[in-house]
């Protein structure tokens, strides 16, 4: 059994990697976000080839490495859900038995009418959108009414968008405050977020004050057990949000692919012992939703050429992880999450990498992995620590 003193867990949001046995049952059949990108598109990934993406499942373009240098193998999803929140839960110990409530057709008036009382003003949109598309077409309406713009999408969330300038971001923020106390019982979404945009008519930027209000985690997660054993817990980009900041010892602000990738090399930096936890969201947001298979291979391609710099600072006992947390196949119909497998590759400076430790149960096997490296237990989970000697 190998010890390492730290461990960067990246996920990659929504790089699923086929289409799980029970995908029909969502939709989804057929599903394969990297293999039908990198059949379709192309993107040359030497760095994840290297590591064994291509040894996971047969992918045209991506044959097998005969020696690669890290170790590969999947996950299937064991909880009842194919979201973000879901996704990390288990990867941290949490097995979501049922899935978040999300809203295709708007929310009902039993969450409507609580909520434009709470703000004292009526509302715009109500529908499932992209966050870029409902301000264009409501942001002029929004900024001549005063309405904050209600959306969701195909991820359980309550979305409310203002302008800076019409609505200042910390109301904005009380507003979401107030949905999250209404949004409780079989309304309770994983998230409220708070979506401000400046600019003018025909010309509006969603800006940095994104603010996330999710539920707490119900029960006890790897980053407790890491944090009360007393090693670093360093987020990245979404993951606080996601765990409500519980258990989370440092969070590095990152609100895109670029920055996120920034800050986990900052971290590396900054952690001696323990987990840099990273959230890498355009793959999820700017390219699976939006169904773009070439902008989905273009972020796989430039997250690839930074790899170097992520393990140049890697001693001989750290160790980096790459996952997912669910599907998004930009190649698949309509615009929601994809019910798949998720790849798992780690590389360690000091592990000779080839080995193939299967198909797993659940995403937990990850998060047990690492508790057992740190001398930790989850609840749920099977370690696949020792076969990486």
């Amino acid at each position: 059994m190998h010890r390492f003193k730290r461990i960067v867990l990246i996920v990659l949001d929504s790089a699923g990697i086929g289409a799980m046995p029970d995908a029909a049952d969502w939709g989804d059949e057929g599903a394969d976000t990297i293999g039908h990108v990198v059949a379709v598109e192309h993107p040359p990934l030497p760095n994840l080839h290297g590591l064994g993406l291509g040894n996971i499942h047969e992918m045209p373009n991506l044959p097998p490495d005969s020696k690669p240098l890290g170790s590969f193998g999947k996950a299937a999803i064991f909880s009842n859900g194919k979201d973000t929140t879901v996704g990390h839960w288990e990867m941290a110990g949490l097995v979501t038995p049922h899935p978040f409530p999300t809203y295709p057709e708007g929310f009902p008036e039993r969450v409507l009418k609580p909520f434009r009382t709470a703000i004292g003003r009526d509302i715009l949109g109500n529908k499932p959108a992209s966050g870029t598309e409902i301000i264009k077409e409501l942001g002029a309406e929004h900024m001549r009414t005063g309405k904050p713009i209600i959306y969701t999408s195909a991820d359980s969330v309550f979305q409310i968008a203002a302008h800076e300038k019409v609505i200042a971001v910390e109301e904005l923020y009380r507003m979401c405050k107030s949905a999250r106390e209404i949004l409780d019982g079989v309304d309770r979404v994983a998230r409220v977020i708070a979506r401000p945009f400046v600019g003018e008519p025909g010309n509006f930027t969603r800006t940095g004050n994104r603010k996330d209000f999710a539920i707490p985690p119900p029960a006890e997660t790897l980053l407790d057990l890491l944090q009360a054993a007393g090693f670093a817990t360093i987020a990245v980009g979404k993951i606080a949000s996601i765990f409500d900041s519980i258990g989370i010892g440092e969070h590095l602000e990152a609100h895109d692919n670029a920055a996120s990738i920034d800050q986990t090399v900052l971290a590396l930096s900054l952690a001696r012992e323990g987990l840099v936890f990273t959230n890498l969201v355009d793959f999820d947001m700017l390219w699976g939703h939006r169904r773009d298979s070439e902008g989905y291979a273009r972020g796989l391609e430039y997250f690839d050429s930074r790899i170097p710099e992520i393990e140049d600072p890697m001693q001989e006992d750290d160790c980096l992880v790459i996952t997912a947390d669910h599907g998004c196949d930009p190649t698949f119909r309509g615009s929601d999450h994809t019910r798949e497998y998720v790849p798992i590759l780690i590389y360690s400076k000091s592990l000779g990498g080839g080995v193939d430790i299967g198909t797993r149960s659940t995403m937990a096997d990850i998060g047990q992995t690492i508790a057992e490296n740190f001398g930790l237990r989850l609840k749920v989970g099977t370690s696949f620590l020792n076969q990486l000697k």
